[in-house]
Parts: C-alpha cells; sequence; structure tokens
C-alpha cells in the first residue's frame, strides 16, 4: 500500500493528465453518456477558475512578499520572449499566401506569446527554485502580454475586431481574476489572519495537488480541442511535433538566460512553462479554432516536461 501511495505522489502529474484524457473518452465514445457529460461539462465550466484560484491562493499563502522583486534573469527571459514573437510574426507575413504553413507558425505565436503559466511557483518550489521570484515574474509577463497581444494579433487577423484597449482591458480582468486576486488574499491572510494561514502552510504539497487535479480538467479539455478539430490528421500532428520542439527550445533557452544572468531553475521554469488557457483564448478571438491546438498539446507536453524534472529532483535528493 505504501508503495501504491509513494508511486501516486512521484507521478502525480502524468497520472493526472491520463485521468482527464480517459474521463473525456469514455464519455467521447459511450453515446449513453451524453446528457450526463452534458451536465458535468457545464459542472466543469463553473468550478474550474475556482480550482484555478484554490492553488494560486494556498501557493501565495507560502510566498514571502518582501523577496518578489525584480532580478536579471526577468528581464532576460522576457527580452528573449519578445525576440521569438518578432521572428514569429515576420515567419507568418512571409508566408502569407501559404495556408498550412501560417496554421502552423500561428499555432507556435499563440504559446510563445502567452504570459508564464500561473502555476509556475508551484512546480518551480518543488525542484528546489524560488517561488517568490517566479511569482514576480508571472506578474510581470502577465502584464507584458497584456500588452504584446493587443498589438501584435491585428497585424496578423482582424478577429474578432477588438481595439487595442479593449483587449488590454479583457486580458488584464481575465489574469487580474485569476492571479491578483488570490495574491493580494495571500498577502492579506497572511498579516490578519495567521491562524489560517499556518492551517493552509502546513498541509503539505496543497497547491500541487490542487494543481494536479486542475491540469486534470485540462488535459480532458485540450483532448475535447483536438478530437473537435476540423484540420486533417497530418496537420495535427505536425502542430502536436512542433509545439514539444518549441516548448524544448524555450527551456533550453530559459536554462541558457538563468545560466548567465544568476537563476538556471527559475529562469528554464519561467521561459517554458506558458499560461495555456489565455493561449487557447487569444487563438479563438484573433485567428482560428485551429490555432489552439497548438496551445492545448503544448499544455500535455510542458507537463511531461515537469514530470522529467521532478523525477530528476527527487534521484538527485536520494
Amino acid at each position: 500500500m505504501n508503495k501504491f501511495i509513494r508511486f501516486l505522489k512521484d507521478w502525480t502529474l502524468p497520472i493526472a493528465i491520463a485521468v482527464g484524457t480517459v474521463v473525456y473518452l469514455v464519455f467521447y465514445w459511450v453515446p449513453q453518456l451524453d446528457s450526463a457529460g452534458d451536465t458535468l461539462g457545464a459542472v466543469v465550466d463553473t468550478v474550474f477558475p475556482w480550482m484555478v484560484f484554490s492553488t494560486l491562493f494556498s501557493n501565495f499563502c507560502r510566498i514571502d512578499f518582501h523577496q518578489m522583486r525584480p532580478h536579471r534573469w526577468q528581464f532576460g527571459v522576457i527580452a528573449t520572449q519578445l525576440v521569438l514573437i518578432a521572428l514569429n510574426v515576420w515567419v507568418i507575413l512571409c508566408v502569407e499566401g501559404d495556408l498550412w504553413q501560417k496554421m502552423l507558425f500561428e499555432s507556435l505565436l499563440t504559446c510563445i506569446i502567452g504570459p508564464a503559466a500561473t502555476a509556475a511557483p508551484v512546480v518551480t518550489g518543488k525542484i528546489g527554485g524560488n517561488i517568490n521570484t517566479m511569482t514576480a515574474f508571472v506578474v510581470l509577463s502577465s502584464f507584458v502580454s497584456a500588452l504584446t497581444i493587443p498589438a501584435v494579433f491585428p497585424l496578423l487577423e482582424r478577429g474578432a475586431g477588438l481595439n487595442f484597449w479593449s483587449a488590454f482591458l479583457i486580458i488584464l480582468h481575465k489574469l487580474s481574476i485569476v492571479l491578483i486576486l488570490p495574491l493580494l488574499l495571500g498577502w492579506f491572510v497572511q498579516h490578519f489572519a495567521k491562524r489560517l494561514c499556518a492551517w493552509i502552510v502546513s498541509i503539505p504539497d496543497l497547491p500541487f495537488y490542487l494543481w494536479a487535479a486542475q491540469l486534470s480538467v485540462t488535459s480532458g479539455v485540450t483532448v475535447r480541442n483536438i478530437v473537435r478539430s476540423e484540420a486533417g490528421v497530418s496537420l495535427l500532428i505536425m502542430i502536436a511535433l512542433l509545439s514539444l520542439v518549441l516548448c524544448f527550445v524555450l527551456f533550453a533557452i530559459g536554462r541558457g538566460v538563468g545560466h548567465y544572468l544568476g537563476d538556471r531553475i527559475n529562469s528554464g521554469q519561467a521561459s517554458f512553462q506558458k499560461n495555456t488557457a489565455l493561449s487557447i483564448w487569444v487563438a479563438y478571438t484573433y485567428l482560428t479554432p485551429m490555432a489552439s491546438v497548438g496551445a492545448g498539446c503544448y499544455v500535455l507536453w510542458q507537463n511531461i516536461i515537469n514530470t522529467l524534472e521532478l523525477w530528476q529532483y527527487r534521484k538527485g535528493k536520494k
């Protein structure tokens, strides 16, 4: 029994991905479950934002707000992200006449331009990184993405016809609900509800397991988007492979930046862990549902890499 529990703890992320995938496919393949699936889908849509909120709130109860200050690696990661965005936009404009290639690079752009994942501090803390500076980067990255997304995508597609300020305010609103509010509440609880804060902190790995539950739901939604996609199999495979390559490229770039600017662990996580939920919204708003497949595949790849990092960290400690 102890070995089974240890196995669940060690491989939480792939188990969460597998559970979300299998549950969705069961509802998809069994017609008798259609009505139950519709009901469950509505419940998930209602509960999911609260899952994200609780994950971040429990994590923010643990951070030291005095250490949330700028570091050189944060600006290095942002600079490399802006360079990659500019290169990707240039490629898309060059292949304007080739719809197939344009879709591929638009899928990659939605991943690159997205901010750091709101749950990035959770994994960073599990592999020996600094959750305080990572949290500061998530806030900085979110603001940068809120500026770049409405500035870049109207150059490529008209999408929903949003002007810069409308899109900027919508993105800030989305990010404030799942990022700023739990951050402020975490600060409030630390200073004015210390018993509650101590109880939350006393629960081992609470943010990690809450995030695993959130990942399970995200995986099911990702598989749904892929299954319902109207693209051909060859295009889906190419998008999946390119998103995998992008995941490794961003990870390597982040580690390289951190090597020169003083924090390889945080810099690597900050570079490749993306807020794919926002990337999917960007794809639907400015581009096409097809472009969201890249972000959907990316979330699976980045969590497989996170699993390998956790395994390597545990191995190193042993």
